[in-house]
């Protein structure tokens, strides 16, 4: 059975995972890791949703305020066997709610040239490449997007 934790940085199995996902992009990224790392600190995150199938922890992500109309998605992921059963675009869709039933009109992320399955599933979720913001800016291997969330008068993502 799968369930999601609205929980902050100091779950345990959030933290887990956050360390595996470090160890991926470590690989991935290269040389350019440490200055990527520099900005995915997890101390003091209130909005983390972890996802669980049958108690184990398998995904998660979180956001932290961008701007006072946005919020950023940080953290995405799903552990690699747990892969392509639509676990990141249901852990997106539950952090993105979130943000709009806090009163958030907008999401913004930035990931990089070398996760194309990551681009393609925020591209599936509605998000479209801005140009690079704040410390991505003239970096070449960061990929920025913004989705707007559309609210209804309930607050539920429309």
């Amino acid at each position: 059975m799968t369930s999601f934790l609205k929980t902050d940085s100091n779950n345990s199995d959030f933290q887990q995972l956050v360390h595996l996902l470090d160890a991926d992009l470590k690989f991935r990224d290269g040389d350019d890791n440490t200055f990527y790392a520099q900005f995915n600190k997890i101390v003091d995150i209130q909005n983390v949703i972890v996802c669980y199938i049958d108690d184990y922890a398998v995904g998660c992500g979180a956001f932290k305020l961008f701007d006072e109309n946005a919020v950023e998605i940080k953290r995405m992921f799903v552990r690699p066997e747990f892969r392509g059963r639509g676990l990141g675009l249901e852990i997106l869709r539950a952090l993105e709610l979130w943000a709009a039933e806090l009163g958030y009109p907008a999401c913004v992320l930035e990931t990089g040239k070398r996760q194309s399955e990551a681009i393609q599933l925020y591209q599936k979720a509605g998000y479209g490449i801005i140009p690079n913001y704040g410390q991505y800016s003239g970096i070449e291997n960061s990929v920025c997007m913004r989705k707007t969330l559309y609210t209804t008068n309930h607050g539920n993502i429309a």
